[in-house]
């Protein structure tokens, strides 16, 4: 990646970023929706303390520019956005507990269950999850309720047991039965790729796009998800805790089964960069319109962190 393409990447990234935060943090706000009876203070604390922490918000930007191709990136796709980051987040805090990675540290910071507790980590994970159900459900998501309805089962298809939930589960099981090449991607595109990949299959969705979009853009997102996951195991293995925000060297430790273990650093290196080809040829067909979309595949390739 050129300091060029870098520039307007991370630019349009933090222009992004700014209407997230501010949703996030009136969604989590302590004041009770219609039909809620009430929020507990320490729950909703602990919900902010998962969320409000920082982070990329690389899967908001992904809806929002996958939208942007249609010209639906207003309030709907920003809903839309916020929802896939609570169930991101959610499946970060229950991510660290002591029963699945035992992470203390997250995006810089004491993970929920450390600046709380584990009860209260695991409710917050929860409550997390369906809110992210409450945000798209609503009214206030002005899209045809058909579409909304659309949005609620292709998130809840890719957050799911055949989605995120189900290759945590492969995830666990690789430290004891060990997966050969085609169960690691397998694992890797359940865990790590289906939110990616709904989150660029979300714009066109509520966009109504044709279907043929649809597929494109979903295809798009399992390009950038597998990189995405690529990355992140190099990092693993070659960075430390204060570059990534959190415990690194811990795959290796646990001999978890990963495609760098399995081939390599510099193999690694060149899959990455034949995902990012992979991704821009699927993205040819929009031209300039998916210009920050095609640099998001390089930032997802070459990131640091």
């Amino acid at each position: 990646m050129t300091k060029d393409d870098q520039i307007p990447f991370e630019a349009a990234l933090v222009a992004r970023t700014g209407p997230i935060e501010a949703l996030l943090r009136q969604l989590l706000g302590d004041r009770p929706l219609s039909g809620e009876i009430a929020r507990p203070q320490r729950l909703m604390e602990a919900m902010r303390h998962g969320v409000l922490n920082g982070g990329k918000r690389l899967r908001p930007f992904l809806v929002m520019e996958s939208a942007a191709l249609f010209s639906a990136d207003g309030e709907a796709a920003l809903r839309v956005a916020a929802a896939l980051e609570c169930v991101h987040c959610y499946s970060l805090i229950h991510d660290d507990l002591p029963a699945m990675d035992d992470d203390d540290l997250r995006r810089g910071q004491p993970t929920v269950h450390k600046a709380f507790d584990e009860a209260t980590a695991i409710l917050a994970g929860d409550a997390l999850l369906a809110l992210a159900f409450d945000i798209i459900a609503d009214e206030a998501t002005m899209l045809p309720a058909e579409r909304r309805a659309a949005l609620v089962l292709a998130l809840a298809r890719a957050a799911g047991a055949g989605g995120m939930v189900g290759g945590q589960m492969l995830d666990l099981e690789a430290e004891r039965i060990r997966p050969d090449e085609a169960g690691i991607i397998r694992l890797q595109a359940m865990k790590t790729g289906a939110l990616i990949r709904f989150a660029c299959e979300a714009g066109a969705i509520l966009a109504g796009a044709a279907a043929a979009d649809r597929e494109r853009l979903a295809e798009f997102g399992s390009a950038i998800g597998l990189a995405f996951q690529l990355a992140d195991d190099l990092l693993d293995l070659t960075a430390d805790a204060h570059q990534m925000g959190k415990a690194t060297g811990k795959d290796a430790a646990a001999g978890k089964a990963t495609l760098v273990a399995l081939h390599g650093a510099n193999w690694a290196r060149d899959q990455l960069q034949g995902l990012v080809d992979q991704a821009h040829a699927l993205l040819h067909p929009y031209g300039e319109d998916a210009v920050l979309l095609k640099q998001a595949a390089k930032f997802v390739a070459a990131r640091n962190s």
